[in-house]
């Protein structure tokens, strides 16, 4: 089974407060390679060329903390989010 249909499975009760925050968008014009970007298993992260700044979808944040890991500027403030909200796995 590939990955994209494994992720199928997933469902996500999408809050309307984001768990995923870039705290300075200066830092992240400063990182060249933008790993948050190639690293979010889940693509929550995407680089909108015409402002320079690096966007968030958190609603469908698959809440492994690869983004939070991989930044080296520390960069992101990741959490889980709140009580009710976020990824429900099918099958675990």
């Amino acid at each position: 089974m590939k990955l994209e249909d494994k992720l199928f499975l997933v469902t996500f009760n999408a809050d309307t407060e984001s768990h995923l925050i870039v705290k300075d968008q200066a830092v992240c014009r400063q990182c060249l390679d933008k790993p948050c970007i190639s690293g979010c298993p889940a693509a929550c992260y995407e680089h909108e060329h015409e402002k320079n700044e690096v966007m968030v979808s958190f609603e469908g944040c698959l809440e492994c903390g690869t983004c939070r890991i991989i930044c080296p500027y520390a960069n992101i403030s990741w959490r889980y989010p709140r009580g009710g909200f976020g990824v429900k796995y099918k099958f675990g």
